[in-house]
């Protein structure tokens, strides 16, 4: 037996071989195609850092830069019926459930939560497009209730991001009775007298676009976003016409009236907490507000000793 080719040699080779490089260490922009460290993408909010295109964010992720310190408190959203229509075409509603949740994380395709953006008490609630293209079911539905019933419980506003390819399919006309319902949690806030601010992202399109996601009372979109009921390819095979360039896209919208600003991710904070404080009535936020200290009472002077009685 050997021992430097059967010991030395292997323990060598292990030392000095070369290790294997993760495939999710960069991701490419698929506007202008540079590619991007993983760590510069998430401190940068998924914003490419060459062209500024606007890429997916999870609502967790979003929730964490959005919320003072990265602190906020789920609310709990009532289950639906699982496969109501008992639903099939190349797969089970169920088993598309199922690799929905394990791809990403989360239960369904809303998170609604609570908590502060710059010293401003809110309940938010954000769509998962990679959850089945966000598509807006009955839990959906749900979620939206959960979160105005939240609101005015609370006495907050409600801040909405949207992100949705419309309805699911596979819940059929219940899907499609969310647009209806959602339209009732919204007058439930208005009836309140809470603000409600949605934050249309790319896309946003089909019941979605037609209910909810453009009934806020301040509608701002991020740049380059989609934001439609039927999609420009729909539209241009109907009419058969080519349509204006950017048509349907979030400066378009602004430029027609249908927005009210189009805001830069990074920059959305501190614009949400500029507009939530004015229409809450409440004074404007100061850049690195903390509480006031107590009030300190001066400590009393000492009273002057008396002298003892004298006795007569």
């Amino acid at each position: 037996m050997n021992w430097i080719t059967n010991y030395v040699r292997p323990r060598i080779n292990s030392i000095f071989s070369r290790r294997e490089i993760p495939e999710n260490l960069w991701v490419k922009c698929d506007e202008c195609g540079t590619m991007l460290f993983h760590r510069e993408m998430a401190d940068n909010l998924n914003v490419c850092t060459n062209c500024g295109n606007h890429m997916m964010i999870t609502p967790r992720d979003r929730f964490k830069s959005l919320f003072d310190g990265g602190i906020f408190s789920e609310v709990k959203v009532p289950e639906p019926v699982a496969d109501p229509l008992h639903f099939r075409d190349q797969k089970r509603y169920p088993e598309r459930m199922k690799a929905a949740q394990k791809a990403t994380g989360e239960k369904e395709a809303m998170l609604v939560a609570t908590g502060e953006i710059g010293r401003t008490p809110v309940v938010a609630a954000a769509q998962d497009f990679s959850f089945m293209g966000g598509s807006m079911g009955m839990y959906v539905g749900n979620a939206i209730i959960a979160a105005a019933e939240k609101a005015v419980e609370m006495g907050r506003p409600l801040v909405l991001f949207s992100a949705a390819g419309g309805a699911r399919m596979q819940e059929g006309i219940l899907s499609l009775m969310q647009m209806p319902r959602t339209t009732v949690a919204v007058q439930m806030l208005k009836e309140a007298g809470l603000p409600y601010i949605v934050v249309l992202t790319h896309p946003t399109t089909g019941g979605v676009t037609a209910s909810y996601a453009m009934l806020g009372d301040i509608q701002i979109a991020e740049p380059g976003a989609l934001i439609c009921f039927a999609g420009p390819r729909v539209i241009e095979q109907t009419i058969r016409e080519k349509l204006p360039e950017g048509f349907q896209r979030a400066e378009y919208l602004l430029e027609h009236g249908m927005l009210d600003r189009v805001t830069d991710r990074r920059a959305l904070r501190e614009e949400l907490v500029t507009i939530l404080r004015m229409m809450m009535h409440m004074p404007p936020a100061v850049a690195g507000e903390l509480p006031a200290p107590a009030a300190q009472t001066p400590p009393a002077s000492p009273e002057p000793e008396q002298a003892p009685d004298q006795k007569a």
